[in-house]
Order: structure tokens, then C-alpha cells, then sequence
């Protein structure tokens, strides 16, 4: 099975992404990690022939679950997958989770793939908005062309019955 999550930051991609990878036994990739070298001091940028070379790897699995925001470079893995799950989550919850999510982190009661800093909150916020106002119509726009496979969520509610749809959540 192969599965593309799509979402903004906050939306909770990852946390679904990680859920199903360990219920259906399948590889788990975030395009972050195609597009970032981790690095304690700080990450560092991957030259596109890497983070592609990388990313082309993960498409040739027999079964993977990838999840990002990124698109263009990403669009292989729409016309590949079984299953589009878009998390078109409002914002404002959006933004309310990352918040969370930055105080825990700093906090150190919850793990980071980044270093948790006011500079990439701020980050966060420009990245919500310019999904919001930018990314979400084109990834739209890209959906329309695979009809058949979006399952577009857009509350807590179509979450949930998302979750059960799924087997990772019982009624």
C-alpha cells in the first residue's frame, strides 16, 4: 500500500503518518527528511539532486506512507499512491498545535526533528499562512486531477472517523 499525507504544519500529519506506518507495518518518510541533513547545531539544505535522489528511493518501495507539505518536486508520489489523505485542518487549530507543540518541546516533553527555537516558531507562522493562502489552492488543484483518491479531513470529527476507516481508532 502507498499512502501520501498531505498537510500544513500543525495539521497532524506526522502523528497519522506514524500511527499507520506502525499499524500496517510499512515505511514512514517525511519530505522534511528528503529536504534537510539533521544536524544538532543546526540542519542544513540538501541539493535537489539529493533530496529527489532520496525521495525517488522512497517511491520505489513496495509500500511506503510519505508525508510533507512540499509540492512539485513531490508530485510523483500523488500519482503513485493507493491513498491521498489531505488534513485541510483550519488554521487557527493549526496554529494552536504548533504553539503546543513549541512550548513541549522546549520544555523537553516532547522529542524535535529540528531545533525548537523562537526563530523556527516564527517560521511556523509564515509556513501556516503561506499554506493557507498559497500551497492549499494548488495542492487542491492537484487533487482534482486523482478524484478518485483524496480523502480530504477538514475537523477533528472526519479525523476521528478517518482514524476508524482506518482500524486505528475504535467506535
Amino acid at each position: 500500500m502507498k499512502i501520501y499525507i498531505i498537510g500544513s504544519v500543525g495539521s497532524g500529519k506526522t502523528s497519522l503518518a506514524r500511527r499507520l506506518s506502525q499499524n500496517l507495518q510499512i515505511p514512514h518518510f517525511e519530505t522534511d527528511s528528503f529536504v534537510w541533513q539533521r544536524h544538532k547545531k543546526g540542519d542544513v539544505r540538501n541539493h535537489a539532486s539529493i533530496r529527489n535522489a532520496q525521495f525517488s528511493e522512497a517511491l520505489e518501495q513496495s509500500d511506503w506512507i510519505i508525508e510533507g507539505v512540499h509540492f512539485g518536486w513531490t508530485d510523483k508520489a500523488i500519482y503513485q499512491a493507493d491513498q491521498v489523505i489531505f488534513l485541510d485542518i483550519p488554521y487557527h487549530t493549526r496554529t494552536l498545535r504548533f504553539i503546543i507543540r513549541y512550548i513541549k518541546q522546549v520544555a523537553g516533553k516532547e522529542a524535535a526533528n529540528y531545533h525548537p527555537s523562537f526563530v523556527m516558531l516564527q517560521k511556523m507562522f509564515k509556513w501556516n499562512r503561506y499554506f493557507e493562502d498559497t500551497m492549499k489552492p494548488e495542492f487542491m488543484m492537484k487533487l482534482g486531477a486523482v478524484q478518485e483518491k483524496p480523502i480530504v479531513v477538514n475537523n477533528k470529527k472526519e479525523f476521528d472517523d478517518l482514524l476508524i476507516k482506518l482500524g486505528l481508532k475504535e467506535t
